[in-house]
């Protein structure tokens, strides 16, 4: 007769996958994915090296899982905060200030996340959530198209501007490895982040 699992079976191979991929976010978030070894999860997550193994084949897969879900988690706040009722401008404003904020907050994840180098796998993971972000705010621009908050544009040629000067305004602010501070207040950055996308698709500025 064939083995077939139990409930108990799976369901503690269950919470063993969740405590691999728990051990590897918070070695990820405290030192990015090049403090992720095997040997490094294993001993976090309190198993055997070799058992990793039996739920990721690579580590690759696993820096691909980590990366996947703590990326869902901000994804769904911009989603949000963008797509919540309001006006076009300030639900732009508002997302770009939560997502900002969050990420200078846990900035060691969040370079990890948006710039550091890293295997094909999470690089693909990358560009799949980049574009989830730029949809996010293609529907933001053409809602304010339509409304006539913003002026006439493409608006999947803007969203997918706007998450390129995000992400690219942030790297600097966000790198932590040689251990340098941001030269400008976080309130200053964020409110200068805000200011050149409502510029780009409004014509507008803030104070």
């Amino acid at each position: 007769m064939a083995y077939r699992p139990t409930e108990k079976t799976e369901a503690r191979k269950a919470a063993i996958r969740q405590r691999i991929i728990d051990a590897a976010l918070q070695l990820v978030s405290d030192g990015g994915f090049g403090a992720l070894t095997i040997g490094a999860v294993a001993q976090q997550a309190g198993i055997a090296t070799g058992a990793v193994y039996k739920h990721f084949d690579s580590k690759a897969q696993l820096c691909a899982v980590v990366f996947r879900m703590a990326t869902e988690k901000e994804v769904e706040v911009v989603r949000q905060t963008a797509l919540a009722d309001g006006e076009p401008d300030a639900r732009l404003l508002d997302s770009i200030a939560e997502f900002a904020a969050r990420a200078i907050r846990g900035r060691r994840l969040a370079y990890a996340l948006i710039a550091e180098p890293v295997d094909a796998l999470v690089d693909a993971e990358r560009l799949r959530y980049r574009q989830a972000y730029a949809e996010i705010f293609r529907q933001l621009v053409a809602d304010g198209v339509a409304t006539g908050a913003f002026p006439p544009q493409s608006a999947s040629v803007s969203a997918a501007s706007l998450v390129g000067v995000i992400a690219e305004a942030l790297v600097g602010p966000l790198t932590w490895q040689d251990g340098r501070e941001s030269d400008i207040d976080e309130a200053d950055l964020i409110r200068a982040i805000q200011g050149f996308c409502l510029r780009a698709v409004a014509s507008k500025n803030i104070s």
